[in-house]
């Protein structure tokens, strides 16, 4: 009977024992801190067992889904969100990066226009301009530069180039906007579409419009495409030089002279080739980061930022040289060093790059270098337009002037 007696206080007391327990496990601490306010305590037990389990950490290697994971957006909208056309043309453009697109007009201007001034004559005082070639080169290299960038996008987010910047890539596949897959296909049409034009365009041209033409299809492509992607070996600014600057100004100059080559149409592309060789050395020192976490070789990444802004002032100076030699010696046009008046403009460019140690600033940089090429071209444009045309004109009758 007292053994009966002993077990019953026993469970009596291990059942108080629980009860207190579980009274004290969701006991409500009040914060002085906070008036009214009831916060729970947790119970320590069950991280107590998982402590004393000591279970084991796997640790897997993601190294080779680098290229096929996609950055969550950084705004999701709801699923029933649907965008408008407005939205959607918004995200094209950006997409197709049109703020790029002056690199690629501007040569074409100046080709058609020194071709077209170059026919300036007493019995033809406005020359002879072929108005639906100069469209068709426009919309070849509007094509291909738009198709080319899609291709840079989708190679580079599978070699994980620019996965974190949001400043680089057009956002297509880094904001979930567009499949991947999608991209590349867009690429190579437009890329296909523009080639197609340019081929029936170069008739006119000659056999070298069809060589330069196929050297700026290539480079378009494999600028950013496996197995060497020539973007990664260090020759971005060379690319933009040659193409930017000589290719396409003399391939447009080719096709609106009737395959006619010309060295001062040479001379004069080579600075707008040095101002888009500029561009992409910004473009390069803004991605440092990126492109030193991806293994992605540029000059900038091997200079440092240091160096690399000394020679992003060497660039931006290159292409006055070349117009204070074409336009100071006896007999040139001298009217075309009107396109000095974009010095200020390069100053503040200079000033902003030199005086920064922020990476992102140089995103500025590069709009306001954009920008200096596009006054710089237009003004050398006009100064080669009178200074051909003045001569024809003041030697002409009165009757006979076209205007």
């Amino acid at each position: 009977m007292e053994n009966e007696k002993t077990q019953q206080l026993d469970l009596e007391a291990t059942e108080d024992r629980r009860v207190a327990k579980k009274v004290a496990s969701t006991h409500i601490v009040t914060a002085d801190s906070v008036q009214a306010e009831e916060v729970p305590t947790i119970p320590i037990g069950p991280l107590e067992t998982i402590t004393a389990l000591e279970p084991e950490v796997s640790v897997h290697s993601v190294a080779a889904m680098r290229a096929t994971n996609v950055s969550p957006p950084l705004v999701v909208h709801p699923l029933e969100y649907r965008r408008s056309v407005y939205e959607w043309l918004q995200i094209w453009l950006d997409g197709f990066r049109t703020h790029y697109i002056p690199l690629s007009l501007m040569p074409v201007l100046l080709g058609g226009t020194l071709a077209w001034t170059e026919t300036f004559s007493d019995k033809a005082p406005l020359g002879s301009f072929h108005l639906s070639s100069f469209v068709a080169i426009i919309v070849v290299a509007l094509l291909i530069q738009m198709g080319a960038h899609l291709i840079n996008d989708y190679y580079d987010y599978q070699r994980g180039v620019d996965a974190s910047n949001t400043l680089g890539p057009g956002g297509l596949i880094q904001q979930g906007f567009v499949a991947p897959t999608t991209i590349l296909i867009i690429g190579l049409a437009l890329l296909g579409t523009g080639t197609v034009i340019g081929l029936i365009t170069a008739i006119s041209g000659g056999p070298l419009a069809y060589v330069f033409g196929l050297i700026i299809v290539l480079c378009a492509y494999f600028y950013s495409s496996p197995p060497l992607p020539l973007s990664a070996l260090g020759l971005s600014e060379l690319i933009a030089f040659l193409i930017f600057g000589p290719l396409i100004t003399l391939s447009t100059y080719l096709v609106q002279s009737g395959g006619q080559l010309s060295a001062r149409a040479f001379f004069y592309s080579l600075p707008l080739g040095l101002f888009a060789a500029t561009v992409v050395w910004a473009n390069n020192i803004r991605d440092i980061e990126a492109d030193s976490h991806a293994s992605k070789l540029t000059a900038p990444s091997l200079l440092g930022l240091r160096w690399s802004r000394v020679g992003y002032l060497v660039l931006t100076l290159l292409p006055y040289i070349v117009i204070l030699f074409l336009g100071v010696p006896h007999g040139s046009p001298h009217l075309i060093l009107i396109t000095l008046w974009t010095l200020p403009m390069l100053t503040t460019a200079i000033v902003g790059a030199m005086r920064t140690n922020v990476l992102v600033v140089f995103h500025q940089t590069l709009q306001q270098t954009l920008k200096i090429l596009l006054s710089f071209t237009i003004l050398l444009v006009v100064a080669l337009i009178v200074s051909s045309i003045l001569p024809v004109l003041i030697h002409l009758p009165a009757h006979l002037l076209p205007f």
